[in-house]
């Protein structure tokens, strides 16, 4: 890594600040990052990135060096969002601080990234002995299932070597992954008149009585494993005996063992209540893999260094669910910082510190310039 000019990168704190504050109003709920995308890709181009595309998955990419057979380096933040807005999402700055719905998960972070990526264009930077992919990525939210990462993988995947994604608050770095199976369950029923009908089965109280019974699963005690009934919807009316009720169910776990440990579970539990008459239909709606033994520590390293000689304080290695899971089933090393602090993620009053944007540009720019 040659010298960083840190003037350089200092001096680009009032553009970053205000590129946020554009890109964090821009609607992105996962699947629909168009309008992120678009604009992301013109700014890249506003800077000389040339190259820069965005695929089929919406995933806006900034190749530099790659020979198309070279070893590949990817950094990665992601563009959408958990909120369904589709008008522009509510920006406030107050106290030194910005609030927005995901300002921080993961606006911030795609800023540091795409600020890095601005100076590297401008600068005409090469990467030494290998090619680097700088994304900012589709889908990584709830059930996005981690496309614009898997589209990454299986584009570029035989030559990725190392892989980050800037994901969270500078605090953490995510080094295992967490797995998931996530479901949409359906229950039918006859229904009819509340009155008139009145004893006939009802989907609603049939599916409560199956929430009921998932919750008295046991977890298995190897590594962390959790689940959780995220949403519940059915019925036509007060006098209606419900016909129809779903939820979304989902389960986690840190090791593969108890992902399917908690399938099992799962499976019989359904098997149950279907021997009992109800009619259950399950669909798979989220999927995302647990890592296997790699070793990724010398990349945690020096993830570690960068946040300590930036922030002043030591980030915790942590498990999470992040794009890391990817690379992390592929034996890739992978691993996942933030460039930023600040609270309320996945609520409305999701803000950032604007005091941590600067020390997160440098952590960025420490780790993606470490191969030029």
């Amino acid at each position: 890594m040659k010298h960083i000019a840190w003037n350089d990168i200092e001096s680009r704190s009032d553009e970053a600040l205000k590129l946020l504050t554009n890109l964090t109003q821009i609607p992105a709920p996962s699947h629909h990052e168009e309008l992120r995308a678009r604009f992301c890709l013109d700014w890249l181009r506003s800077k000389g990135a040339e190259g820069a595309y965005i695929d089929e998955a919406k995933n806006v990419i900034y190749p530099i060096g790659d020979t198309g057979e070279n070893d590949l380096m990817v950094f990665m933040a992601h563009s959408d969002v958990v909120f369904p807005d589709t008008a522009p999402l509510p920006l406030k700055i107050e106290n030194g601080r910005i609030y927005c719905p995901g300002v921080g998960d993961d606006t911030a972070n795609a800023v540091a990234l795409l600020t890095v990526a601005g100076y590297i264009a401008e600068q005409k930077l090469s990467p030494q002995n290998c090619g680097v992919l700088l994304v900012i990525n589709s889908c990584e939210e709830g059930l996005g299932n981690l496309k614009g990462c898997r589209k990454i993988m299986a584009d570029f995947g035989s030559r990725v070597k190392e892989f980050v994604t800037f994901d969270g608050n500078a605090n953490a770095i995510v080094t295992k992954a967490v797995g998931s199976k996530r479901y949409r369950v359906r229950v039918t029923a006859e229904g009819g008149h509340s009155y008139a009908r009145f004893g006939a089965p009802n989907a609603i109280a049939q599916l409560s009585q199956l929430i009921s019974r998932l919750y008295e699963m046991e977890v298995p005690r190897i590594g962390r494993t959790t689940y959780n009934v995220g949403t519940v919807s059915g019925g036509t009316s007060v006098n209606t005996i419900a016909q129809n009720a779903e939820m979304l169910f989902e389960f986690r776990s840190d090791g593969w063992e108890g992902l399917a440990i908690m399938e099992a579970k799962f499976d019989d539990i359904v098997e149950e209540f279907r021997a009992k008459g109800v009619q259950i239909d399950i669909e798979v709606v989220g999927d995302r893999p647990c890592g296997v033994d790699v070793d990724n520590s010398a990349l945690a390293a020096r993830a570690a260094a960068a946040v300590k000689a930036h922030y002043g304080f030591s980030p915790a290695l942590t498990s999470g669910s992040t794009d890391c899971n990817v690379p992390l089933s592929m034996g890739i090393p992978a691993i996942c910082p933030g460039c930023v602090m600040g609270a309320g993620a996945h609520t409305r009053e999701e803000y950032v510190e604007i005091d941590s944007l600067l020390p997160g540009l440098k952590v960025a720019a420490e780790l993606i310039l470490h191969h030029f």
